[in-house]
């Protein structure tokens, strides 16, 4: 049941953080269904058809003639209201119509027909990142990419804001002469920034305005306009910026504050496709793992790929366990969240004088920092710091203490978020610690006779030596649906974004100007949209796969002190919450050698995964039969990492790899091993040696499991160095 507060309209301060609260909250499960039964009601139906052959059908009013004769008379005659909801053209074979589970199952026995299910609903997954990696104004990755001019990065999300000061065109040329998208606003035009705006929503007429705020703060993030002296509450202050700040925004409004359903979303690749962006930034997706042909991500992704577009996705936000992945398929970039280097800093200080770092985005100038009564639980809060384990909602806790009477609040964490904290606009004075901190902090309450605390603001700071971490809460693999694909691909800043917003959080009133600071792998998918959208301008004719290795391999592998990048836990990440590692935009640009993947390889990748005929086909849009291609298995796919297992009794893998040369004509590379637990690697041959550009070479390296390995996973890579290039490839290894 939807909390009764989300109801309420953002007219203050405090309900604004009720509303935020309501969002944050909103997490539809993974594979609901959006209001199927068995009844005589409507609900909406994905119908997926085999692909029409007929030339004559290659007007939209075609295909939608085409699509309505598998409606039953019933739906087709029906004057209640419109059946149709959505006709696909690029994305699948098939539309989304109103239907009762009668007219569904009569038309799963039409001929022609493919698949019939109710549709599912997915969820929703600054001013210092794009310093952070190593972006700067006139020189570097940014200069040899032109600040991303020339390329359009479309968003699947909740619409946008488009007043905003991050949408300003100051600079942009205007669109390509192949844009073909439109802006559906009412009130305001669109301009060289944001060229493109539209509502997919299916349930309303809805225009393009963001009512959430989700998608003004990925858009903003991924292309967002120089703005200066940005900041929330003060907090954070500095230049803002997309990391394409003069890259073209085209945003589908696909989403809202009840999720995405699979029908819009569809709509919402379906259209980017027909309009031409170059890049697609998807920060949503189901819960969990969904099997590639029935994942309405893994569908529109593969589509928007043929058309030579690059796909970047959101891991999830289900970690920190393994096996927690959404979005999957290795044909898009998926990411992984980490933290920056930059906190907004506030310290719990007890009465016996331990101090604890923690952080919080609302931090009054005008608090006492004269010690408080300290409490962990009881029946009088008032005038007291009050210590709140985090169930049941960071800001709602905020909002318990202060309707309580409380003077302050201790916000500590359990073991499972370790040292991820969060900088929230809280709504009194508070402070966000970490698990160990908080194990301190009780230990103190239960031990002093009459225990105190205060805090104390120190504001933004920039230290982080641990940074970049991964967050407790990043999505985790193995991949459930291909082990042989290391997964999440990258990590990103994740951690504390801050970035456009649709209203001010502060009590200014300046909207135009307005940020707000939130996180999530919906904030990392941006950063590497934007990093995607600048290889893509310094490199126009390469492929998304080009593009995908070039930032994987690439990726650095420690933190800002020399050491492993670390977990929630301040230990060393697993190579299933790296991925390849953190991304690199400085060295993504000039990778020396790339893995390039044809969009044929995937069809022997996905019979290899024993998917039927029906179900390939539906992925690729043409026919296939398995039985007459040669699979192979999921390792063996030319990914720019490499995943293996052994099952059984199995001891030997050997895995091929083909790369081609994007550095100087005349290069040499030597392999180098890092050594893998468990497992004997040899690599043939040992060097490759290229004569002139865009030269390929393939080689291939032998796994073996020694006879004394006892862990259930293990990591290492295969690295391949010239004078001027180290080109890194992961390697996983699973033991089953």
């Amino acid at each position: 049941m939807e909390d009764q507060k989300c109801r309420l309209s953002p007219t203050t301060w405090t309900i604004f953080i009720l509303n935020l609260i309501c969002i944050l909250r909103i997490s539809p499960a993974n594979g609901a269904i959006a209001g199927a039964d068995t009844s005589s009601s409507l609900s909406t139906y994905i119908i997926k058809v085999r692909k029409p052959t007929d030339k004559h059908l290659a007007t939209m009013e075609d295909l939608d003639t085409f699509y309505r004769s598998f409606l039953p008379t019933t739906a087709a005659n029906s004057n209640q209201e419109q059946r149709m909801v959505h006709s696909y053209r690029h994305v699948l074979s098939g539309f989304a119509a109103k239907l009762t589970a009668e007219e569904a199952k009569a038309i799963r026995e039409k001929d022609g027909v493919l698949d019939v299910h109710p549709e599912k609903v997915l969820s929703l997954h600054t001013t210092h990142t794009p310093d952070y990696l190593g972006l700067h104004q006139g020189v570097g990755v940014w200069e040899e990419s032109n600040y991303g001019k020339g390329v359009i990065i479309g968003v699947l999300d909740t619409g946008i804001f488009p007043d905003h000061l991050s949408f300003r065109d100051e600079g942009v040329p205007p669109p390509p002469a192949k844009w073909k998208g439109r802006c559906n606003f009412t009130r305001t035009s669109c301009n060289n920034k944001l060229i493109g705006a539209r509502s997919l929503i299916s349930t309303s007429s809805t225009t393009p305005d963001d009512d959430v705020g989700h998608g003004t703060h990925t858009a903003s993030t991924a292309a967002g306009a120089f703005v200066r002296d940005a900041s929330v509450f003060g907090l954070a202050n500095g230049t803002a910026s997309g990391i394409a700040p003069l890259a073209h925004l085209a945003v589908y409004k696909v989403c809202d504050s009840q999720g995405c359903t699979e029908s819009d979303i569809f709509a919402g690749f379906d259209a980017a496709i027909e309009d031409g962006v170059d890049v697609l930034s998807v920060s949503l997706g189901s819960q969990f793992s969904e099997v590639f042909y029935a994942d309405p991500i893994a569908i529109g992704a593969f589509a928007a790929t043929q058309k030579g577009i690059f796909v970047s996705s959101s891991a999830g936000n289900t970690g920190p366990l393994n096996y927690t992945l959404s979005n999957e398929a290795p044909w898009f970039l998926t990411v992984g969240a980490s933290s920056t280097d930059r906190s907004i800093k506030a310290t719990a200080r007890l009465g016996n004088g331990q101090e604890f770092d923690g952080e919080t985005l609302y931090q009054p100038h005008d608090f006492d920092p004269t010690p408080l009564p300290l409490v962990y639980s009881g029946p009088d809060f008032r005038g007291k710091v009050v210590v709140r384990d985090p169930e049941g909602g960071r800001l709602q806790n905020g909002l318990d203490v202060k309707v309580s009477g409380g003077a302050a609040m201790i916000l500590v964490n359990g073991a499972t978020e370790g040292y991820t904290t969060f900088a929230d606009p809280h709504v009194l004075p508070a402070v966000h610690v970490s698990y160990a901190a908080g194990e301190e902090i009780k230990r103190y309450i239960s031990t002093a006779s009459a225990p105190t605390a205060t805090i104390l603001f120190e504001g933004t700071q920039f230290n982080g030596s641990f940074a970049p971490a991964i967050t407790y809460f990043s999505s985790r693999g193995p991949s459930i649906n291909s082990p042989g694909i290391l997964k999440p691909d990258i990590i990103g800043p994740g951690l504390n974004i801050l970035a456009g917003w649709p209203s001010p959080v502060d009590n200014s009133t300046d909207k135009k100007r307005a940020f707000s600071m939130i996180s999530g792998t919906s904030m990392s998918c941006p950063h590497l949209s934007g990093v995607a959208a600048l290889l893509k301008s310094a490199h126009p004719n390469w492929s998304p796969a080009a593009i995908k290795s070039a930032i994987l391999t690439t990726a650095s592998t420690s933190n800002k002190k020399g050491q492993p990048i670390v977990d929630e836990t301040h230990r060393p990440a697993n190579i299933f919450a790296t991925g390849a590692g953190h991304v690199n935009a400085s060295k993504a640009i000039d990778p020396g050698l790339i893995y390039d993947t044809e969009l044929t390889d995937y069809i022997p990748y996905l019979c290899g995964l024993n998917f039927s005929d029906d179900a390939v086909s539906l992925i690729v849009h043409k026919e296939v039969k398995c039985s007459r291609i040669k699979s192979i298995h999921d390792y063996q796919l030319n990914y720019p990492s490499i995943a293996v297992r052994f099952e059984g009794s199995v001891t030997n893998v050997s895995v091929k790899r083909t790369v081609r040369n994007v550095g100087p004509a005349n290069s040499r590379y030597k392999s180098v091993i890092d050594p893998i637990k468990g497992i004997d690697s040899i690599v043939y041959p040992r060097e490759l040696v290229f004569t002139k550009a865009n030269e390929t070479l393939s080689y291939r390296v032998d796994f073996t499991r020694k006879a004394t390995s006892r862990t259930p996973t293990a990591q290492g890579a295969i690295t391949w160095v010239s004078a001027q290039h180290s080109v890194r490839t992961a390697v996983a290894v699973l033991f089953e």
